[in-house]
């Protein structure tokens, strides 16, 4: 399904489908997540998406991507592991279900390639009213995160189990690093990332692959680079809880518990790891949701989520402040009891059919298909579509309780309110 073609400094990915009514086109732009780089990185794709010299306004932009039949053009930052990801994103019409005859595939990879090879700029500089405007909603983007008390604490648990390592820098960055940048600084930053980045382009859609290959190909050089390194495999950890408080004037407590995994995307207890997940907090059937949430309502949300590519398991709660200690008590048991076996075949079969019905879900979209083979790309894996439903088919109750065994506890972060001794709490 997918052809992956080497080109000079670039990987273009084609993937034939005939079953979206668009041709989506995606640059991945991967980079090692640093604390240096995080800002002015977390500020670029936003200066690029905001005029070009032959268009050089954000309205100008729209309106040709309006003249292409309504296309849509966004950006997007990703962590995934410890690289920082850029994505550019340009979804554009299929010209076999229109009327006339306009090449609208061949005039989107275009339009990025305008994007990336002629942005506003003047005398070796992004324009500086745009630059200033976009650091002005980075400022925003950044503060939402801290008025967002449910993704602070997200933020604040990666930030101490992480601590020393990579993956505790904030996707977009600092507050009190965007006022150091200015259009040349960044200019140059864009200028080393053409040529340092890991490039990878992916076209999904109904058409032509050789043709779209040949114009990907005289449209998208870049100077020859060293694809960057897989980050080593960290050694196994063992340990035990650290907890962390922190007050604040919040009626809710957040209380988010971390635990190292030891397991990585594409191992071979990866598929046992998601079954895990799924019966421990990632659906409404999981023993989180019905055990600390409904049985012992002591939670306005409880769940779980992976980060696979840097072997975290994340728990994230909103509950009384009173109920913090019995709550950290109660979802542990919960991973205790998948570790012993504690859930029947019904469930586990349960719990796979969610997990290939959430799949199914996400390959429903192009963006979705793109962001999943992206997995391989980060990992250096080559995983199929395929081989993942087969691989989640046969996971059984042993290997779902091997899997629970290599998890490690981590770190306990708890935001609570500033009033009081709550019951059961740290400090």
């Amino acid at each position: 399904m997918e052809t992956i073609v080497h080109r000079k400094g670039v990987t273009f990915h084609f993937i034939r489908t005939e079953k979206f009514k668009t041709n989506t086109i995606v640059l991945k732009m991967k980079a090692p997540l640093s604390k240096e780089s995080a800002t002015i990185r977390a500020l670029l794709p936003y200066v690029l998406q905001s005029g070009t010299k032959r268009r050089p306004s954000r309205p100008e932009l729209r309106s040709y991507l309006e003249e292409l039949y309504g296309a849509d053009f966004f950006v997007e930052l990703q962590k995934k592991g410890e690289n920082h990801i850029i994505s550019l994103h340009l979804e554009v019409a299929n010209e076999k279900f229109l009327r006339g005859s306009e090449p609208l595939m061949e005039k989107g990879l275009r339009f990025l390639h305008e994007v990336l090879f002629e942005p506003k700029t003047e005398n070796g500089s992004f324009d500086r009213e745009i630059v200033e405007r976009e650091k002005r909603a980075l400022k925003q983007r950044i503060q939402a995160v801290y008025d967002d008390k449910m993704s602070y604490a997200s933020l604040r648990l990666v930030e101490e189990m992480c601590k020393g390592e990579p993956y505790a820098v904030p996707v977009n960055g600092y507050m009190d690093a965007v006022d150091g940048i200015d259009g040349e600084r960044l200019y140059r930053y864009f200028q080393r990332s053409l040529e340092e980045d890991d490039l990878d382009l992916y076209c999904v859609g109904d058409f032509d692959v050789q043709a779209v290959e040949n114009l990907c190909s005289r449209l998208f050089s870049f100077p020859e680079r060293r694809r960057n390194d897989f980050a080593p495999r960290p050694a196994p950890v063992k340990g035990n809880f650290r907890e962390v408080s922190e007050r604040q004037p919040v009626n809710q407590g957040k209380l988010n518990i971390g635990f190292r995994t030891n397991i990585f995307y594409g191992d071979g207890e990866y598929f046992p790891l998601q079954v895990f997940n799924g019966l421990f907090g990632g659906f409404p059937h999981s023993k989180l949701f019905r055990n600390v949430r409904e049985k012992e309502s002591l939670a306005y949300y409880a769940f779980s989520r992976l980060e696979s590519h840097k072997g975290l398991l994340m728990v994230l709660t909103g509950i009384d402040p009173k109920n913090y200690r019995k709550t950290v008590d109660i979802i542990v048991d919960q991973w205790e009891a998948v570790k012993k076996g504690d859930f029947t075949e019904e469930e586990l079969e349960q719990t796979k059919a969610a997990i290939r019905n959430q799949m199914s879900e996400t390959l429903d979209t192009s963006r979705g298909l793109i962001e999943v083979l992206y997995h391989n790309v980060i990992s250096g894996k080559s995983i199929t579509q395929e081989q993942w439903q087969d691989r989640i088919n046969g996971v059984t109750k042993e290997d779902v309780m091997r899997a629970a065994g290599k998890i490690a506890p981590d770190t306990v972060y708890f935001l609570t309110g500033m009033e009081g001794q709550d019951e059961g709490s740290l400090n």
